[in-house]
């Protein structure tokens, strides 16, 4: 046997077995396995880029809509705003539903109801139908949220995961972008049978790629079980160590009794849940939904005359600086780039906080320029590890017996904080301008200690280890 390359412990990540399969080289097990890997992920990221779509489609939409329906600002606001309900709602059942379902089969019904949704949108005839639509929409993407990185974690290999994890978050950037360019060129109910095509192709493709072989395991399947991870690692590779990993661990987990929700709050699961909570609360309060939704009102408050550049630099910096991220992930880890980028977050909201109390203290130099500068710097900063590794960690730190009741926690929480932080933004701008910003900062700043004493640095470690390191009922499993 042949090794195709080395853990930092010197174990080898995949095994080249040679002889009668008559292959000509180390390099086709893994080239196998990467484009298995690569195919589920970017089926997967379908879903990641339905989100983004979704999340952008009511800003272009808002003009046409409002004219087409007559419908009046309130009627509209209650449209764009109810999208992060629907996304509650799926969050709820997002566990339930992945793990009665599995992970594609969870995709797939979140396809359909976002199918269903977007249908009911490009139809409507009045705000009832509209509103329906929207909100059968969030559900789905709700649902998404949670299972498309939990997906990808479960697949990947432990020495690429984390790279592949962080591309979710790249392509709910890309949807995002798409919504906001099309929009200006198509009418609204166009816009809405173009949210319908990622669906129609996740659909497809999720025929053609395998379950979690996790999922698999943990639900008593073993010859799917061992298929589904041979087609992930390449036909050629020995998956004997993984898979005995997997099977014994899944073993472990089924002889503790059953999972409830309220188990999550015992003592022998509170540092994962703190961790996976903790970070999607602190992402969200750190002021990101905020600054996106009301960026152009902030430029113009900073004294330019339209917030339309601001926007677009803004946009420029964010897809970059994600793509940045995913190179970084496996490289340099989870904690690191956290920390950088949560310390780049505070960084932006203090110049931006700077500029505001220049122009309320009308000191003799304008400062406004701060303003540009700090937001620049945040949501690149952001968009580097705070968008994306938060989910990355989620998907790593629970054990598949808790992992629904778990994940559909932190995503509930990930929703209703950007639901507050939405809502209240624009309440706290009026109070404070850089009293907002200076909060946020303050924020951000408390996410660097977070990590720094909480986080686990789960790079190049597989699944089992991470969660027997995070779990005290799995202690005895990790080695």
């Amino acid at each position: 046997m042949e090794p195709e390359g080395r853990d930092a412990a010197g174990k080898p990540l995949l095994v080249r077995v040679t002889g009668s399969s008559g292959s000509d080289g180390r390099g086709s097990a893994s080239s196998s396995s990467i484009v298995a890997v690569v195919g589920s992920t970017a089926v997967a990221v379908a879903g990641s880029f339905e989100f983004g779509l979704s999340i952008g489609y009511s800003s272009p939409s808002q003009l046409g809509i409002m004219r087409d329906l007559h419908l009046s600002l309130a009627e509209y606001s209650v449209f764009g705003s109810i999208l992060t309900i629907g996304a509650m709602l799926g969050a709820i059942v997002s566990g339930s539903i992945a793990d009665r379902a599995g992970r594609r089969g969870a995709m797939a019904i979140s396809d359909v109801i976002c199918t269903l949704g977007y249908l009911l949108i490009a139809f409507s005839q009045n705000y009832w139908w509209l509103d329906i639509g929207r909100v059968l929409t969030g559900c789905g993407i709700g649902i998404l949220s949670y299972v498309v990185p939990v997906y990808i974690s479960e697949i990947t290999p432990k020495n690429l995961r984390g790279g592949f994890a962080t591309v979710n978050q790249f392509m709910i950037c890309c949807g995002g972008s798409l919504a906001f360019v099309l929009g200006t060129f198509i009418t609204w109910r166009t816009l809405a049978v173009v949210g319908v095509a990622p669906c129609l192709l996740q659909l497809v493709g999720l025929l053609a790629i395998p379950e979690s072989p996790r999922w698999l395991a943990r639900s008593g399947h073993p010859g799917a079980f061992v298929s589904a991870l041979q087609k992930l690692r390449g036909q050629g590779t020995d998956i004997s160590e993984e898979a005995s990993e997997i099977k014994d661990f899944t073993e472990k987990l089924q002889c503790l009794p059953e999972s409830k929700m309220l188990d999550l709050f015992q003592k022998d699961y509170i540092r994962a849940v703190t961790v996976g909570v903790g970070l999607m609360v602190l992402q969200q309060f750190g002021g990101v939904n905020g600054i996106l939704f009301y960026a152009s009102e902030v430029f113009v408050s900073a004294g330019f005359s339209s917030g339309n550049a601001g926007t677009v630099a803004m946009a420029i910096v964010q897809i970059p600086m994600i793509g940045l991220g995913v190179l970084l992930m496996d490289k340099a880890g989870r904690r690191p780039l956290l920390m950088v980028s949560a310390a780049g977050t505070c960084l932006g909201c203090l110049l931006v906080g700077l500029s505001f109390l220049s122009k309320e203290q009308q000191w003799e130099r304008n400062l406004n320029v701060l303003a540009l500068a700090g937001l620049l710097v945040f949501i690149g900063s952001f968009s580097l590890g705070m968008g994306g590794i938060p989910w990355v960690i989620m998907s790593e730190i629970f054990p598949i017996n808790m992992k629904g009741s778990a994940g559909s926690l932190v995503t509930l929480v990930n929703w209703l904080s950007s639901w507050a932080v939405s809502y209240a933004f624009n309440f706290l701008l009026i109070w404070s301008t850089y009293g907002t910003f200076f909060i946020c900062a303050s924020i951000c700043g408390l996410t660097v200690v977070f990590v720094e004493r909480l986080v686990p640095e789960t790079k190049g470690r597989t699944l089992e280890e991470i969660q027997a390191s995070m779990n005290s009922p799995l202690t005895p499993f990790h080695k």
